[in-house]
């Protein structure tokens, strides 16, 4: 099958059809959940195809010739056993190589947002990490005190149990009370699905959820799951949300190919700890976040 063949199949079975049936959100949405059920081959087309996909979304094209790849890296240090000389370190490479952000847990911000005052880096934190399970309250007021402390991004788990049981309306109101925080200090707000997790179904559902709470971007992964990152989801994520949002792959990215197999199925934005070793092509290391 090729791309125009799933061009075809996602506009005329897959995504006109979720799109219409899903926009019942506090209703049981029957519609939709029978539509994929009945067209399972759809969505396994979909993820079959992904690597040879090219990104439907704006500016976005097979290679990087015309895209800066360090300006559209998060350089991420989310292990639990950060020191603060290691984000001084990531700070400073972030400068160094003008990446979009640094990606660091809520306690590190206030140092980021000094070290990287009067730079075009951003400074970009983690919300109900890794588990997502954390109530909507906690998750607004993390938001907040957050970007009171200078966060520019928010990056946000939504609650994995709860979109699986089909609890819609706590899922799109848990993003959406993040969002709303984050558009009152006009940041950025990416919501982490945990893909890894997630049924194709449930992968689609997340995504149109996140839309329509309007968030900024769909992210695949926190990097502390069972997997990270695919091509095959990348593209299915980028296929459900169009060109309205972003879409970041984050989650064993560790080299330069790894990257462009992402950007090429449809990323916007690219999470990783092995950021100077993507951007200068040396070999990364097999480690996690």
């Amino acid at each position: 099958m090729d791309s125009s063949t799933i061009d075809k199949v996602v506009s005329q079975v897959f995504i006109e059809k979720a799109l219409k049936d899903f926009y019942c959100i506090g209703n049981t949405c029957a519609g939709w959940e029978k539509n994929v059920i009945d067209q399972p081959s759809t969505v396994k087309s979909i993820i079959n195809q992904g690597a040879e996909r090219i990104a439907a979304g704006m500016g976005v094209g097979d290679g990087l010739k015309d895209r800066d790849l360090a300006r559209m890296i998060d350089h991420t240090l989310l292990k639990p056993e950060a020191t603060t000389d290691e984000v001084k370190k990531l700070c400073s490479e972030a400068k160094e190589y003008s990446f979009a952000s640094v990606c660091v847990n809520p306690s590190f911000v206030p140092l980021c947002r000094d070290l990287l005052k009067n730079t075009q880096v951003k400074v970009c934190t983690v919300i109900g990490f890794p588990l997502g399970a954390t109530t909507t309250e906690v998750k607004r007021f993390e938001a907040e005190q957050a970007l009171q402390n200078g966060a520019q991004e928010i990056d946000m788990v939504l609650n994995v149990g709860r979109l699986k049981q089909g609890d819609n309306e706590y899922v799109f109101n848990d993003i959406n009370q993040v969002v709303l925080a984050a558009k009152k200090y006009n940041a950025v707000c990416k919501v982490i699905l945990e893909t890894a997790l997630l049924s194709d179904e449930e992968k689609v559902r997340a995504c149109l959820i996140c839309k329509n709470a309007k968030a900024d971007f769909v992210k695949t992964s926190t990097g502390f799951s069972k997997g990270g990152a695919t091509v095959g989801d990348v593209a299915l994520m980028r296929y459900v949300v169009g060109t309205a949002i972003g879409v970041k792959a984050s989650g064993g990215i560790r080299t330069l190919e790894d990257a462009e197999a992402m950007i090429r199925s449809g990323a916007d934005r690219i999470g990783a700890s092995a950021s100077v070793k993507i951007v200068t092509s040396e070999k990364a290391k097999k480690d996690a976040y």
